[in-house]
């Protein structure tokens, strides 16, 4: 099976956006693929910054995006776009970071007015970085994730639903095996 890096861009502690990408790590593994969780906003901010490449929270963090099979990008929609803190480590990989890669890009927000953030923001960077395959990503309300006192969450059924099916179809592409490179 892959090995699957889960990046949560955002910033907040309380993150609706890691918790669901927490929870989906779970669905990931259960299907018997190898989950790596990355919380960005764990990094020294001074290393993200200022761009220190050489940091060794940073050069760690590019060892693990160069040893994945795949990457999901979860990040909050802020302003029609992600995270600046996804921002910030997108800018400090190399830039082919992703070659080779499939990629599902999730986003959480208040509003379906940001629901082409996806699109038309993430999956160009994404795919600049090289993936090989940036899949159908998917977009989460706010309101459809209940946070829980122990630490998980709920979604709601419409939502969880929808989103357990790209979910496993980004699964079943990674089973399949590699995606060829273009020629």
């Amino acid at each position: 099976m892959a090995t699957i890096l889960s990046v949560s861009g955002s910033p907040s502690h309380t993150s609706r956006t890691a918790r669901l990408l927490r929870h989906l790590d779970g669905r990931l593994a259960a299907q018997g693929h190898r989950v790596h969780p990355l919380d960005v906003r764990s990094l020294p901010a001074d290393a993200l910054l200022t761009a220190d490449f050489a940091h060794p929270a940073i050069v760690e963090v590019q060892r693990l995006f160069q040893e994945a099979d795949a990457v999901v990008v979860g990040t909050p929609v802020y302003k029609a776009a992600y995270s600046g803190l996804l921002k910030a480590l997108l800018d400090l990989l190399p830039q082919y970071a992703l070659e080779g890669k499939t990629v599902l890009p999730l986003a959480t927000g208040g509003s379906i007015a940001h629901v082409l953030a996806i699109d038309y923001a993430l999956r160009p960077v994404l795919s600049a970085m090289g993936a090989a395959h940036v899949v159908q990503g998917w977009f989460v309300l706010d309101r459809h994730i209940t946070l829980l006192e122990a630490g998980g969450i709920t979604v709601d059924p419409a939502a969880g639903d929808a989103l357990e099916r790209v979910v496993d179809r980004f699964s079943q592409l990674l089973s399949a095996g590699p995606v060829p490179l273009a020629a």
